[in-house]
């Protein structure tokens, strides 16, 4: 264990945890939302400093990021544990292990250890990914700040929740984040993911103050979260970070505790796809349509194919320095060239 940042004592028995938006108050020998934060003799520890429940080389593009050095691979690491709780979550054997198994599993691993194996693998990237990174910050932290004094960037994939505290510490570490937009409305929100929209536009807000690069998914769950209203004001709502902000609209399956509806239309993807597109945004990707040209990259001035997709096989075709080799437009993002 480790002790804890992001937290206040109340009183001689209640702690306040501010790591997230879910602000936990925290009883003697009680553990917070996330499962993996416990207060012990008046004082908060994380119990997944160091303790990985998974570890592997992916590429970048599977985070999903498109525009973040395209075509490498990232070292991709989690500890168990999320403040959400959603009925969908592709990962739930890891994120939600703590509550159903009431068990803490993992391998420990020094941080520096983290970012000597990514050096070593040749990885441009750390990810912190899979479960939610901001429940394991300050190992996080650590491995970032190892993974920087070596020359590889840090990227989150995150559910958005995270404080502004916590951002605050994070951001300066960062180089890109995806951040789940799930929807745009509060009730999915508090009914499938047992948490609220607002904090999470505010941090998608915050990181592109902060100038991380930002991508956005939204898994599009039919008669939850696709009506033509719900998904035009929350592309109008990525406009507002600038239309160069990619938008993942990726095809939902059943999953975890939902499973009593089928998988999304494919016709409701690219709906979505053009809804964005409609909106303003310049890329707009689809997700788990394998070989569908909505993964590809165009210049949105000529409609070149800038950048070539299947699956997770990558290929440059017209992008040059950066730019559109047919008309010259800027390509936006880092490591583009």
């Amino acid at each position: 264990m480790k002790e804890a940042m992001f937290y206040r004592r109340l009183d001689e028995n209640l702690l306040h945890c501010f790591l997230c938006s879910q602000h936990c108050r925290i009883g003697p020998d009680e553990i917070g939302k996330c499962g993996v934060r416990r207060n012990t003799d008046g004082k908060l520890w994380s119990l997944v400093y160091g303790k990985l429940i998974a570890q592997h080389i992916d590429p970048i593009e599977k985070k999903p990021l498109f525009h973040f050095h395209p075509g490498t691979t990232s070292y991709s690491i989690a500890t168990a544990g999320c403040n959400f709780s959603c009925r969908f979550c592709q990962n739930a054997d890891i994120s939600q292990s703590p509550g159903d198994y009431g068990k803490i599993y993992g391998q420990s691993v020094p941080a520096a250890r983290i970012a000597e194996r990514a050096e070593k693998e040749g990885c441009a990237t750390i990810s912190y990914t899979y479960t939610e990174p901001t429940v394991f910050m300050e190992y996080a932290l650590d491995v970032a700040a190892a993974a920087k004094e070596r020359g590889l960037a840090n990227v989150f994939v995150t559910n958005g929740y995270m404080s502004r505290e916590a951002l605050d510490a994070a951001a300066p570490f960062l180089g890109a984040a995806n951040v789940d937009l799930k929807a745009f409305n509060d009730r999915f929100y508090r009914e499938q993911c047992g948490a609220r929209l607002k904090p999470v536009l505010a941090t998608l807000e915050g990181l592109k103050q902060k100038g991380v690069w930002i991508e956005v998914t939204t898994l599009i769950i039919q008669g939850l979260n696709d009506s033509e209203a719900e998904l035009k004001e929350l592309a109008r709502f990525i406009v507002g970070l600038g239309p160069e902000t990619p938008w993942h609209v990726s095809r939902f399956y059943p999953a975890y505790l939902l499973i009593d509806r089928g998988p999304t239309p494919v016709e409701r993807i690219a709906r979505a796809r053009q809804i964005g597109l409609e909106a303003g945004l310049h890329y707009v990707y689809t997700g788990n349509v394998p070989g569908d040209s909505g993964e590809n990259t165009y210049c949105h001035r000529c409609g070149a194919v800038i950048i070539s997709r299947i699956g997770y096989a990558v290929s440059k075709e017209n992008l040059k320095n950066g730019a559109c080799a047919k008309c010259g437009t800027a390509m936006p993002g880092v490591g583009l060239d």
